[in-house]
């Protein structure tokens, strides 16, 4: 770790701290607020979580900023989930017994449309002392501390992982409250420091070299493929498209993602997409074939990542039915395009253009 850098920022954030402390106050009252709201969510509230109650809980979370229409979000991770398994995963998410690493690959592996931000968020107000919060403004001062085997995507954070990212966060409130910095007494608090005084953008968003050489597991490249297929689907919100994920488009197609749109009085108009991360090219393509046969389909696109890429074109090349309507997408671009995005909607909502009441 960079401990001249850790305590350089620390200094600069005591001193602004003891010379803004009304602001300060006022900022951790709010922050304490919203611990209170989610601590109010006891066992037996989360079995019997209604879905207007589910709004609530997930509505007001930072990782919700981007969302304009949170309503019409929330109703789909619903569709998508059922409010029965939602319940199910919260009570573990919150109450489980068996460890966090547990608990955080269940939550990934059967909730579809609620990422690392969300459920880190969720944990991180429910207790401020265990558990980190990690999104984009984490990971940037993380990699600026120089943090070893920090993931540059939050698509591969399993629960192995983001225990260690809070272990890690624990061990950096130790630290400042070490250094006579009182005011970061948790974790809630070191992601408010984190926020105001660790936003050091590299040239390029490297992780420690150590980093690069680790391999992901299955059960990373698993949540890579759910994050990015998530990842297409909120692009294709925010472009105004129908989107939605793991949808029957044609006979035994059932595709990661698609976007809709109807035109006029002509119809519907389809883009669908297939996510790899692992196995087989033949079982990618033969989908997207069949998915060519819905009249609707006007669109197919193969995403992964650039050396997988070029092996699925090799393979669709000899195939004449979809050899020159295929088109191919890096997921790392994906992830980039979401980020761009999600930045942009955030600024714009925070506006209050429209207010929420029309939602």
């Amino acid at each position: 770790m960079n401990e001249k850098l850790y305590s350089s920022a620390l200094s600069n954030y005591k001193k602004w701290a003891d010379n803004n402390k009304a602001e300060l106050e006022s900022d951790f009252k709010e922050r304490h607020a919203l611990c209170d709201e989610m601590q109010s969510y006891t066992k037996e509230r989360l079995q019997n979580l209604t879905e207007e109650e589910f709004f609530n809980l997930i509505a007001p979370l930072w990782a919700m900023r981007m969302w304009g229409n949170k309503k019409y979000y929330l109703d789909g991770v619903i569709e998508s989930n059922g409010i029965v398994l939602i319940r199910e995963q919260l009570v573990n998410l919150f109450y489980g017994k068996s460890s966090i690493e547990s608990r955080w690959d269940e939550f990934r592996e059967k909730i579809k449309g609620m990422g690392p931000a969300i459920i880190s968020e969720l944990l991180n107000k429910f207790n401020p002392n265990e558990y980190i919060l990690w999104n984009k403004k984490s990971l940037t001062g993380f990699i600026a501390l120089d943090i070893p085997k920090v993931p540059k995507y939050n698509s591969a954070l399993d629960g192995k992982k983001y225990a260690y990212l809070s272990k890690v966060g624990r061990e950096l409130v130790e630290l400042a409250q070490k250094k006579g910095v009182g005011e970061i007494d948790d974790l809630l608090a070191l992601d408010y420091f984190i926020w105001k005084d660790l936003q050091v953008e590299p040239n390029e968003m490297e992780t420690p070299s150590e980093e690069k050489l680790e391999k992901e597991t299955e059960k990373q490249k698993a949540f890579v493929h759910n994050d990015v297929r998530d990842r297409i689907r909120d692009i294709g919100s925010f472009l105004g498209f129908k989107a939605e994920v793991e949808k029957k488009v044609a006979d035994g197609a059932v595709v990661d993602a698609i976007w809709e749109v109807s035109v006029g009085n002509m119809g519907r108009i389809t883009y669908v997409f297939e996510v790899q991360t692992s196995g087989s090219i033949d079982s990618l393509l033969l989908n997207l074939m069949k998915a060519k046969n819905n009249p609707s389909v006007q669109g197919i696109v193969a995403v992964s990542d650039a050396k997988q890429l070029e092996k699925i074109k090799k393979e669709a090349s000899s195939l004449k039915a979809i050899r020159d309507d295929l088109k191919f997408w890096d997921y790392n671009d994906v992830l980039k395009v979401f980020d761009a995005l999600s930045n942009a909607y955030e600024s714009i909502n925070s506006l209050d253009l429209v207010p929420s009441g029309l939602f």
